[in-house]
């Protein structure tokens, strides 16, 4: 039997666990830096920032997705963005994530959402099968671009320049 709910605070540690073996199946194991104390701020806290729900067979922790929202300026309206979801490889195709993305979804129409919207990585075929089988479409003549660690902390702090603007047409310049 398959059942979904919110994670609660002392489900915190299963979470970070569940998110350790989606950065492992990722190859991305490096780039995890979050801890309990950091996901529970960031999950119950006064500033509550994202919402996780865990997905169980038989009672048994099967996968988790973590969602929060986002904003589009030309709907107008929030969308929600679906940062992780992640089925553990002996739940695959049962349904989990068909449910998982499901319960994300209800929860983006009851709130009005205009969108919802992830990423997936390029080489995960299964994935985007997955997802372009439940209708979803990917999204061309976008790149996504990320700041971390030190040119965040440079341009947040100010001492970063600004590249010179490129001579490609397309680029509009400041």
């Amino acid at each position: 039997m398959l059942s979904l709910n919110p994670v609660q605070p002392d489900e915190v540690s299963l979470l970070l666990s569940l998110i350790g073996e989606l950065a492992e199946f990722e190859k991305l194991s490096h780039e995890v830096v979050a801890t309990q104390a950091v996901l529970r701020e960031s999950l119950f806290g006064d500033r509550r920032v994202a919402e996780a729900v865990l997905a169980r067979v038989d009672g048994v922790p099967a996968g988790f997705a973590l969602y929060f929202h986002s904003f589009s300026t030309f709907l107008g309206r929030a969308g929600l963005y679906l940062e992780d979801l992640y089925v553990r490889s002996d739940y695959r195709g049962q349904g989990v994530g068909t449910a998982l993305l499901a319960h994300v979804a209800a929860v983006a129409v009851e709130r009005g959402c205009g969108r919802l919207e992830w990423s997936v990585l390029d080489w995960n075929r299964r994935a985007i099968d997955f997802y372009t089988g439940m209708g979803a479409r990917p999204v061309t003549g976008w790149t996504v671009y990320r700041l971390t660690g030190e040119a965040l902390l440079a341009l947040g702090r100010g001492e970063a320049e600004a590249a010179p603007a490129t001579d490609t047409p397309d680029v509009p310049r400041a």
